[in-house]
């Protein structure tokens, strides 16, 4: 696969570079969780940050969707600090702050519990900046 850079399109059009890049399993299941998150909330943006990792960001970071040779792993900023009644995240368990999912071959995507996370990370996001206004003022 060649290194995608940012000369090359808009964070979208990187994305759906990779996705079209990842000619098997894993370019689905990027594009299944990208389509999750992004309906989730109208409001998230797409970018493309360290050299080629693809970002869902709305009032900061929600997550970063990367793949790997055995897995697509969504890493969630602030992760730790989310509840997940369903028990999506499966990586990274002992960080302080990000939390992730690993989908491997053959996994589906519990869309309503993925959008749930989605959509807590956003409302922590909005909080935070919220409190950071506040101590501001």
């Amino acid at each position: 696969m060649s290194e995608i850079s940012e000369a090359d399109g808009s964070a979208s059009e990187l994305i759906d570079q990779r996705i079209a890049g990842l000619a098997d399993w894993r370019g689905e299941m990027l594009a299944r969780a990208r389509a999750i998150v992004r309906q989730a909330d109208e409001g998230v943006e797409e970018t493309w940050k360290w050299r080629g990792v693809p970002v869902w960001e709305k009032d900061g970071i929600i997550c970063t969707g990367e793949t790997y040779k055995n897995a697509v792993k969504l890493t969630f900023a602030k992760g730790a600090a989310l509840a997940d009644p369903t028990g999506l995240f499966n990586a990274s368990l002992d960080g302080n702050v990000r939390r992730a999912i690993d989908f491997h071959e053959g996994d589906t995507i519990d869309e309503a519990a993925l959008t749930a996370l989605v959509r807590a990370a956003i409302a922590l996001n909005i909080e935070a900046r919220a409190k950071k206004m506040r101590k501001g003022s």
